[in-house]
């Protein structure tokens, strides 16, 4: 059976709410970028090397923990949909590791560096946590290619706009 594409054109209002999510969430990972490093360098006092080689971990667990997310997000099914869960109660870890990431805890130097490790990771898995499931939610919205052009335009309009939100220091 083939499905018909609704041609109708999606209201402003579902638009601006699917960009209101990259604001927020590029707002988020903005702070992330601009002041991380300069918090673990100068206020946490770990190496840049340390830094740097934890940032680049972190990336190597991200390019395995992205696409297992999207095919956990993909079987997930429930009253909400499949995405939707994700955007509802992903913000709850992803808060915890906001705060916990900008924690400085009273330990030795080898421990800092477990806690910025523990604290980076977990972050990065939040974000994903809500992230992977945000960019799958367009192709659920909806079947018609060119609602879905309006939609990624809309949404890195928002991403655009909070990240531009902080400048570099």
């Amino acid at each position: 059976m083939i499905k018909k594409i609704n041609s109708n054109p999606l209201p402003l209002n579902e638009k601006l709410g699917y960009a209101c999510e990259d604001i927020a969430s590029n707002f988020y990972w903005r702070i992330f970028d601009v002041f991380l490093f300069i918090f673990y360098t100068d206020v946490f006092g770990l190496s840049p090397a340390a830094v740097g080689t934890m940032m680049l971990v972190t990336r190597l667990i991200d390019a395995f923990s992205d696409p297992l997310m999207g095919a956990i997000a993909d079987r997930t099914h429930t009253r909400w949909g499949k995405f939707r869960p994700y955007l509802l109660w992903g913000i709850i870890p992803m808060v915890a590791a906001g705060i916990l990431t900008f924690t400085v805890p009273d330990v030795g130097d080898t421990d800092k560096l477990i806690w910025a490790y523990a604290t980076y990771i977990f972050m990065m898995l939040a974000y994903t946590f809500i992230n992977v499931p945000y960019g799958a939610l367009l192709g659920v919205i909806t079947a018609d290619s060119q609602q879905r052009t309006t939609l990624t335009s809309f949404r890195f309009i928002g991403a655009f706009s909070g990240g531009s939100c902080l400048s570099d220091p």
